[in-house]
Protein backbone atom coordinates (compact mmCIF):
# COMPACT_ATOMS: atom_id res chain seq x y z
CA UNK A 1 0.00 0.00 0.00
CA UNK A 2 2.61 2.25 -0.72
CA UNK A 3 2.08 6.03 -1.87
CA UNK A 4 3.63 8.92 -3.15
CA UNK A 5 3.69 12.13 -2.81
CA UNK A 6 4.88 15.18 -5.40
CA UNK A 7 5.53 18.80 -5.06
CA UNK A 8 5.55 18.62 -1.37
CA UNK A 9 7.49 20.37 1.19
CA UNK A 10 8.64 18.54 4.52
CA UNK A 11 9.21 19.37 8.13
CA UNK A 12 12.33 17.65 8.67
CA UNK A 13 11.96 18.47 12.64
CA UNK A 14 10.39 15.38 13.85
CA UNK A 15 7.45 15.40 15.95
CA UNK A 16 7.99 13.32 18.72
CA UNK A 17 5.98 11.63 21.34
CA UNK A 18 5.13 8.66 24.31
CA UNK A 19 9.66 9.01 24.54
CA UNK A 20 10.72 8.15 21.14
CA UNK A 21 7.89 5.49 20.61
CA UNK A 22 5.73 7.39 18.62
CA UNK A 23 7.59 9.54 15.98
CA UNK A 24 6.41 11.55 12.52
CA UNK A 25 7.00 14.24 10.15
CA UNK A 26 5.04 16.45 8.43
CA UNK A 27 4.27 16.70 5.00
CA UNK A 28 2.57 19.89 3.98
CA UNK A 29 1.14 20.19 0.31
CA UNK A 30 0.86 23.06 -2.22
CA UNK A 31 -3.47 23.25 -1.40
CA UNK A 32 -2.63 23.55 2.39
CA UNK A 33 -3.41 20.18 3.93
CA UNK A 34 -1.13 18.69 5.43
CA UNK A 35 -0.44 15.09 6.43
CA UNK A 36 2.14 12.96 8.68
CA UNK A 37 4.19 9.96 8.17
CA UNK A 38 5.35 7.89 11.40
CA UNK A 39 6.25 5.30 13.10
CA UNK A 40 4.60 3.73 16.65
CA UNK A 41 6.81 1.42 18.60
CA UNK A 42 4.51 -1.57 20.74
CA UNK A 43 2.78 -0.11 23.24
CA UNK A 44 -0.57 1.55 24.62
CA UNK A 45 -1.24 5.18 23.49
CA UNK A 46 -3.71 7.97 24.73
CA UNK A 47 -3.97 10.54 21.93
CA UNK A 48 -6.03 13.58 21.29
CA UNK A 49 -7.44 15.48 18.18
CA UNK A 50 -7.50 18.65 16.92
CA UNK A 51 -9.00 18.03 13.69
CA UNK A 52 -10.96 14.97 11.72
CA UNK A 53 -7.90 12.53 11.29
CA UNK A 54 -7.97 10.03 8.92
CA UNK A 55 -5.03 7.31 9.78
CA UNK A 56 -3.77 4.51 6.96
CA UNK A 57 -1.72 2.30 8.46
CA UNK A 58 0.74 0.91 5.73
CA UNK A 59 2.00 -1.92 8.31
CA UNK A 60 1.56 -3.12 11.47
CA UNK A 61 -0.48 -4.54 13.93
CA UNK A 62 -2.73 -2.74 16.48
CA UNK A 63 -6.14 -2.23 17.97
CA UNK A 64 -7.65 1.27 17.75
CA UNK A 65 -10.70 2.42 20.07
CA UNK A 66 -12.17 5.43 18.67
CA UNK A 67 -15.24 7.11 21.00
CA UNK A 68 -18.72 5.54 20.26
CA UNK A 69 -17.02 2.50 18.76
CA UNK A 70 -15.60 -1.37 19.49
CA UNK A 71 -12.20 -2.22 19.88
CA UNK A 72 -11.18 -2.95 16.19
CA UNK A 73 -8.10 -4.46 15.28
CA UNK A 74 -5.90 -3.74 12.26
CA UNK A 75 -3.28 -6.51 10.88
CA UNK A 76 -1.12 -5.20 8.02
CA UNK A 77 -3.36 -2.63 6.91
CA UNK A 78 -6.06 -0.27 7.04
CA UNK A 79 -7.49 2.95 7.78
CA UNK A 80 -9.79 4.50 10.17
CA UNK A 81 -11.35 7.77 11.22
CA UNK A 82 -11.05 9.94 14.29
CA UNK A 83 -13.23 12.78 14.63
CA UNK A 84 -12.25 16.61 15.79
CA UNK A 85 -11.72 17.11 19.47
CA UNK A 86 -11.54 13.64 20.80
CA UNK A 87 -9.26 11.14 22.80
CA UNK A 88 -8.89 7.52 21.20
CA UNK A 89 -6.58 4.73 22.10
CA UNK A 90 -4.29 2.58 20.41
CA UNK A 91 -2.76 -0.59 21.61
CA UNK A 92 0.37 -1.12 19.38
CA UNK A 93 1.34 -4.72 19.23
CA UNK A 94 3.97 -4.80 16.63
CA UNK A 95 6.27 -1.86 14.85
CA UNK A 96 3.79 -0.12 12.39
CA UNK A 97 3.60 2.60 9.89
CA UNK A 98 1.36 5.07 8.96
CA UNK A 99 0.08 8.40 7.54
CA UNK A 100 -2.54 10.66 9.33
CA UNK A 101 -4.32 13.40 7.00
CA UNK A 102 -5.72 16.21 8.66
CA UNK A 103 -9.24 17.13 7.58
CA UNK A 104 -10.72 20.81 7.90
CA UNK A 105 -14.14 20.14 7.90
Amino acid sequence: MSQQFDGVSIVTKANVYFDGKVTSRTVLFADGTKKTLGIMLPGEYDFGTDTKEIMEIQAGKLKVLVPGSDWREIDGSGTFEVPANVRFQLVVETVTDYICSYVQE
